[in-house]
C-alpha cells in the first residue's frame, strides 16, 4: 500500500457530486457547521477535526456493554483503515459510494475518511431508517446497519456490494438478501479496531480478515486482534470464537452472554441460530438466576404473546430449551442498532 497521510484529499473526491480540494472541502465544512441541518454540522465539525493540527481523533464507542465514552485513536491508523478497506472489497477511485451513517460515530466517520483518502464519489445523506428511498442511482459500496437494510429490500438491487454492521441479521433478512444480485457482507469490529477487521459473505461461515491484521486467542477462547498499524497494542475481545486459519475464524458469541445452566455452558447465540428459521420476529436467549441451577435460560420476543406448540422447540436439546418466555412491545437498542439484552430483559 503507499503511503498517504491523513492531510491528503484525493484528486478524485466528490461529495454530492462536487469535486472538493482541501481548502474547499474546509469551506464546505464551515458552510455545514453555519448553515446545515444537525447531522450536517455534526459532519462539519468532524472535518474540521480531522484536519486540525493533532495527530489523533476522539471518537465516541457505541455504548453495547455499557456507557458510551471517548476513546483517541491517531489517525493515520483511520487512513491504514480506509486502504485495508479498499484492497479487501477492491474499492478504487471514482467508486460511488452512499454515507447513510451518522458520522457521530466510528462507522459514518469512516465511509468519510475512505472517500476523501481513496478518491470516491460519495453521496452524503441523514442516517434514517430507510435511506435509500426514492433514490435510483448506482452505488459500488454501501455501508449500513440492519434496520435500514430492511427498510431498503427494494431499493438494494442498485447497490454493487453492502457491508452490514452494528448487529447480527436475522434469518428473514438474510434469505431476502441471498436473493439479490448484491454482493452483501457480515462485517465483524468495533470502535477500538476503527469498523471492521474482518468479513464474511452472508452465504458463509467463517469471517475472513482484511490485509495486515493477525488473530488469535486468549485462556479464555476469546478472540485477540494484533493490527500494528492501528494500535500498538493487541486488542484482546469478549467475543469467543473458533480460529479455523490464520485468516479465518468462526464468531461463536460473547463471552458475557454466555449462560452456564448446572455447569453446561450455553452460547446464546448458537441458540438463537437455530431458533431463527422459526420465529418470524426479534428475540434473544439470556440466562436467568436460578437457585438450584445457577442460571436458566429464557427467550424474549419482541411482539405480541403467543403460545408455541409442544413440540416447537424439539431442535434444541433438553438445556438449551428457554424454562421461561417473556414478550415486550419494544427492544431497547443502541444507535447502531444493537440489542441492549439486560436494559430489555427488565422491561419485561
Amino acid at each position: 500500500m503507499n503511503k498517504i497521510d491523513y492531510n491528503n484529499v484525493h484528486p478524485n473526491f466528490k461529495w454530492n457530486g462536487i469535486a472538493l480540494d482541501f481548502p474547499n472541502l474546509l469551506i464546505a465544512a464551515y458552510d455545514l457547521i453555519k448553515e446545515g441541518e444537525e447531522f450536517e454540522r455534526i459532519t462539519g465539525e468532524f472535518i474540521l477535526d480531522w484536519f486540525n493540527s493533532n495527530s489523533f481523533i476522539s471518537i465516541a464507542t457505541s455504548g453495547t456493554t455499557g456507557s458510551p465514552k471517548k476513546i483517541k485513536i491517531e489517525k493515520q491508523a483511520l487512513v491504514f483503515s480506509a486502504l485495508a478497506t479498499a484492497e479487501f472489497f477492491d474499492l478504487k477511485a471514482g467508486n460511488r459510494v452512499l454515507n447513510c451513517l451518522s458520522t457521530n460515530y466510528i462507522a459514518g466517520k469512516m465511509m468519510l475518511i475512505r472517500s476523501i483518502v481513496l478518491g470516491l464519489e460519495m453521496d452524503f445523506v441523514e442516517s434514517t431508517s430507510n435511506p435509500l428511498k426514492g433514490n435510483t442511482k448506482i452505488y459500488d459500496f454501501v455501508a449500513m446497519v440492519p434496520l435500514q437494510v430492511e427498510n431498503s429490500i427494494n431499493e438494494l438491487s442498485n447497490v454493487r456490494k453492502l457491508i452490514i454492521g452494528g448487529a447480527k441479521i436475522n434469518e428473514n433478512l438474510k434469505n431476502q438478501l441471498l436473493g439479490l444480485p448484491t454482493l452483501v457482507y457480515e462485517t465483524y469490529g468495533m470502535t477500538e479496531t476503527i469498523t471492521h477487521i474482518a468479513a464474511k459473505k452472508i452465504s458463509d461461515n467463517y469471517f475472513s480478515v482484511l490485509p495486515n491484521v493477525t488473530i488469535s486467542t486468549d485462556n479464555r477462547n476469546c478472540l485477540v486482534i494484533d493490527v500494528p498499524r492501528i494500535s500498538n497494542s493487541k486488542i484482546v475481545t469478549n467475543d469467543v470464537v473458533n480460529i479455523i486459519n490464520d485468516c479465518e475464524f468462526e464468531l461463536l458469541g460473547r463471552i458475557d452472554n454466555v449462560i452456564n445452566s448446572a455447569g453446561v455452558k450455553l452460547f446464546p447465540e448458537q441458540i438463537e441460530m437455530k431458533l431463527a428459521h422459526k420465529i418470524q420476529t426479534r428475540f434473544f436467549v439470556i440466562g436467568i438466576p436460578d437457585i438450584k441451577y445457577g442460571e436458566q435460560l429464557a427467550l424474549v420476543i419482541e411482539g405480541n404473546p403467543r403460545v408455541f406448540e409442544a413440540n416447537f422447540f424439539n431442535d434444541l436439546s433438553s438445556y438449551e430449551k428457554p424454562k421461561s418466555i417473556y414478550f415486550t412491545p419494544k427492544f431497547i437498542e443502541t444507535e447502531s442498532g444493537k440489542i441492549k439484552r439486560e436494559a430489555t430483559l427488565n422491561l419485561v
